[in-house]
């Protein structure tokens, strides 16, 4: 157990030492020993990394339609709700009840913290007391005499008692508190908006697959027509019969379709808190994918980034320490005194100390003058001769040590989202790529088979037809089957692209300029969120000593991003800025988002590290190094790697 508390210490001295951009000068060789027996994996080397990610198809971010009519009308019944992707994200960040909640537990966080920085300030009490006594009473001596006497007494008095200890640590803790509500704020921004965006896009593709199921029912009914007017002998009876029932299939699909519209719509409109009876027509066409991610990075470079700027690992350090400082409060707690200040002019103690007093018996009030009484004490408290302080100190402890195995387990969790939604992300860019053509290619099966129904050649002596019904029939199933597949894969790309957005931990407002801006007009009840006249250039977010960049930016295909100076990196200790994100106008020509890349460094790229204080404990420390051997890529990984080279 001794080599084992020398390793961590080594092993937090390295963290430090990554963090701050350099090595310490002297590693152990015990410690380089028990690295090499945990075999903690290496990151691979920056010419050995490579993305197998497939862009989405450029005739797609282009803005060109697969087929024709994909985006279908709103039915005269209901009532259309226009909106783009950047309003929704606007409003994101204010209207849903989970932010507002966040914001005023922030509220309430700041003003426990306010409360507990003036814990050692003294309470004051105005007012008067009158004392009337008529009867036996006792006298010092012993004896017992009769009086009847009545005091007055006006004024006011200082109150207070504190053990230091509280006063020392409990602002430590009740500021930690007030960072981990801020976090805990941001954290509800980033779940609205990623909320949003997953209603946002089972609207387009409830939309999509609407369009689909349209254009197959006009093929269905063209085959129902041409099929009824086949000569007889052509074609058997049952094939009207056919194509009557697959007309019936489409008009089912279409009626499914737009109820999947509308209830995504009302999914959308409760999240942004709007009308819930209207449907939202978005401005983007349903088929536009959204790239938010460089597509060149890999997972080894987005995990550090996640666990340098999830703000969920923020609260829970902030957490963390908040726990250490009611721990060390507890420890001092027999060591020091408590401070009690009372008033004690009148009885009870504690309410008036200064003022104008006098009486008098009999019921007469006289001889008032000036009074002054005060109470100072320094009391040393030993609770249960000692053995309930231990207990204290015991459970705060377990309180400490719950909270850093949270901590390594919102690590893991992290770790675990980032490498989900770029799995999911690679899966849904693949699909998409495998069903663009597939779907220009049902268009174009579906078009030739109800344009070849009823085209008859020769056969010897008998005519035949050149597509059959039920080959027709099978091309329009075809046909729906691939704009289900086609528009699922969109929907299904732009969410992984938001979700690992959402994973890496940036800030939400910055989305608003992260998605193609099309022109929509703006509700009746929010016309100030109508976007402005000018095109804003939104800035990058770069994550230093991280070979990440994202660029916020949208840009025409054909154009260039411009690449401004980077904001400051998040601060682990600090809460995450609230910033209010325009969103931008459209051009005339089709904007796709675009990322750039930074330029490799010069020096191998650091990731930072969290590091708690010093301290662990064994259940802390063996948790440390099997969380750390687990999720090596992230952080430990480059630690070991500094430490053994």
């Amino acid at each position: 157990m001794r080599r084992f508390r020398r390793a961590l210490w080594a092993w937090a001295v390295a963290g430090l030492g990554t963090a701050t951009g350099c090595t310490p000068p002297y590693i152990s060789q015990e410690s380089k020993a028990i690295l090499r027996e945990d075999t903690v994996p290496r990151p691979l080397p920056a010419s050995r990394r490579t993305s197998d990610f497939t862009p989405p198809p450029a005739s797609l971010t282009a803005g060109k339609s697969p087929f024709a009519n994909t985006t279908p009308p709103v039915e005269a019944s209901d009532a259309p709700l226009p909106i783009n992707l950047a309003t929704a994200f606007r409003l994101s960040n204010a209207r849903p009840l989970d932010v507002q909640i966040a914001g005023k537990q922030v509220a309430a966080a700041a003003a426990v913290y306010d409360r507990a920085r003036v814990l050692w300030l003294p309470n004051i009490s105005l007012g008067m007391d009158y004392f009337s006594h008529t009867g036996p009473q006792q006298v010092f001596a012993g004896e017992i005499v009769k009086s009847n006497r009545n005091t007055l007494m006006a004024g006011f008095g200082p109150n207070v008692v504190f053990a230091f200890s509280d006063a020392i640590y409990a602002p430590l803790a009740a500021r930690q508190e007030l960072r981990a509500r801020h976090s805990a704020q941001q954290t509800a921004v980033n779940d609205s908006t990623f909320a949003v965006a997953e209603a946002y896009f089972g609207v387009q593709q409830a939309r999509g697959e609407l369009a689909g199921a349209l254009t197959a029912e006009l093929r269905a009914e063209e085959l129902v027509r041409k099929t009824t007017e086949l000569a007889k002998g052509l074609a058997a009876p049952a094939e009207e019969h056919r194509a009557r029932t697959e007309l019936g299939r489409r008009k089912q699909a279409v009626s499914t379709a737009r109820e999947r519209w509308r209830t995504s719509s009302a999914e959308l409109a409760r999240l942004l808190r709007l009308d819930p009876t209207a449907v939202v027509e978005p401005a983007e066409p349903p088929f536009l994918p959204i790239t938010v991610i460089d597509a060149s990075v890999t997972i080894d470079d987005l995990i550090p980034v996640a666990l340098n700027a999830r703000p969920e690992l923020t609260g829970h350090q902030a957490f963390v320490q908040a726990t250490l400082a009611r721990l060390k409060q507890e420890k001092i707690r027999p060591l020091v005194p408590s401070l009690a200040v009372r008033s004690v002019s009148t009885n009870p103690s504690g309410s008036l100390g200064y003022g104008a007093f006098g009486g008098g018996r009999s019921g007469s009030l006289n001889n008032f003058d000036n009074r002054f009484d005060i109470d100072v004490q320094l009391l040393w408290e030993f609770q249960a001769l000692g053995f309930g302080n231990r207990a204290r100190v015991n459970e705060r402890r377990a309180e400490y040590e719950i909270a850093t195995l949270d901590l390594f387990r919102t690590q893991d969790r992290i770790a675990a989202e980032v490498a989900t939604a770029f799995a999911q992300g690679r899966a849904a860019a693949q699909r998409l790529n495998d069903a663009e053509p597939a779907i220009k290619e049902a268009v174009e099966l579906v078009k030739k088979s109800v344009d070849g129904l009823g085209q008859t050649r020769r056969i010897g002596d008998s005519l035949t037809l050149v597509v059959r019904p039920q080959e027709t029939v099978a091309a329009i199933q075809a046909f729906a089957q691939a704009n289900t597949d086609f528009f699922a894969a969109v929907a299904d790309y732009n969410r992984s692209q938001f979700r690992l957005y959402r994973a890496l931990g940036h800030p939400a407002q910055c989305l608003a300029g992260a998605v193609p801006q099309v022109s929509a007009e703006a509700p009746a009840p929010l016309p100030e969120l109508k976007p402005p006249a000018q095109s804003i250039p939104l800035p990058s977010v770069s994550i230093p000593n991280s070979p990440v960049l994202i660029d916020a930016t949208v840009t025409p295909a054909s154009a260039t991003a411009p690449v401004l100076p980077p904001l400051p990196a998040p601060n682990p200790g600090l809460p995450l800025p609230v910033q209010e994100w325009t969103s931008v106008p459209p051009s005339v020509e089709n904007r796709v988002p675009t990322v750039t890349e930074e330029p490799p460094p010069s020096t191998p790229p650091r990731p930072p590290v969290v590091m708690l204080e010093q301290g662990y404990s064994e259940i802390e420390a063996e948790s440390l190094r099997k969380s750390r051997a687990r999720s090596g890529r992230a952080t430990m990984a480059l630690v070991a790697a500094a430490t053994l080279g």
